[in-house]
């Protein structure tokens, strides 16, 4: 799986091992910040897999997201609530004491994704760096990203624009097995979705669980597990929970409702389907994170190295 990823990563002029002699620690100081900011707030852990994944669809993998300015990318409605911002800045501070001027804010941000997903007993994997940092970044372009309410079809429209298949989007979105959902993005399907009554996709035996953490009328930013009896630890249990109707997000359950999407829910939960190999969630996870990381990659003159994540040089 590496040789591949290296083999994918070469072509976008990225590759394993850039800062070797650059800055032989970067990946270490990356990983330790993260580490030390997950021990006081859990959430910062699917927060930077989010933010990684909202980078990579708006002008690719290039940092924009950290951008600040009256219209940039985090101030578009579905990057409003993200978190992590903070984890970038410690790390890009102690790199820049250490090497200065050398590791882009877009390697930083792909790194902490992957140890986002470590510091939750997920898989660890290798990371092609090289990226530069871009100098765009404007809440108009987000349009791109996936809404809650997404159908399959549009999703994997969205996916295929960037090289990323279907099996790619089943598994980047089962980084959902980590990390929450306020109640304004879910709500509406637990009361009046069709007929005055809830989404029929929903488990009966799941609403009077929700339905008291968000009541009709309630505290739309109340936050609730995306993956119920699992929320903070990096595991297949998410899919499970699609297969028995327990998806919080309607753009979740649709992946268990629509059967070209199904399959590949049925073979990360270890089925074997008419001759088709069980699938190792954690494995192909990783294979299409390497994927997405890659996706409109900034390297030479394309990009820069900005020494304040937030601020274009």
């Amino acid at each position: 799986m590496f040789a591949m990823a290296a083999a994918s990563a070469h072509a976008q002029g990225t590759r394993l091992g850039f800062y070797a002699r650059t800055c032989p620690r970067a990946e270490s100081i990356v990983r330790s910040t993260v580490q030390s900011h997950f021990r006081s707030n859990p959430a910062i852990a699917p927060g930077l897999l989010r933010m990684h994944f909202h980078d990579c669809f708006v002008q690719g993998c290039d940092a924009s997201i950290l951008i600040d300015g009256p219209n940039s990318e985090k101030t578009a409605p579905p990057n409003r609530l993200l978190r992590g911002y903070e984890v970038i800045d410690d790390a890009k501070t102690q790199l820049e004491a250490a090497c200065p001027g050398v590791v882009s804010c877009a390697d930083i941000l792909t790194l902490a994704a992957r140890d986002s997903v470590f510091v939750t007993r997920g898989i660890n994997w290798q990371v092609p760096t090289g990226r530069r940092d871009g100098r765009v970044s404007l809440a108009s372009d987000t349009s791109n990203l996936p809404a809650f309410t997404e159908s399959i079809d549009s999703q994997k429209q969205k996916f295929a624009a960037f090289g990323l298949n279907t099996q790619d989007l089943v598994a980047l979105v089962g980084g959902h097995t980590i990390g929450t959902s306020a109640c304004q993005f879910f709500s509406y399907r637990l009361y009046n979705f069709t007929n005055g009554g809830p989404d029929p996709t929903i488990n009966p035996a799941f609403l009077p669980q929700l339905q008291p953490l968000c009541p009709q009328n309630g505290d739309g930013s109340r936050r609730i597990d995306l993956d119920t009896g699992s929320g903070n630890r990096f595991d297949v249990s998410f899919f499970a929970n699609l297969r028995n109707g327990r998806g919080i997000l309607e753009s979740d359950q649709k992946l268990w409702t629509d059967a070209s999407t199904r399959s590949f829910v049925q073979r990360f939960l270890g089925e074997r389907l008419r001759g088709m190999r069980p699938l190792n969630f954690n494995v192909e996870f990783a294979r299409s994170m390497v994927k997405m990381s890659n996706i409109g990659v900034k390297t030479g003159t394309n990009g820069e190295i900005r020494r304040i994540c937030s601020a274009i040089n």
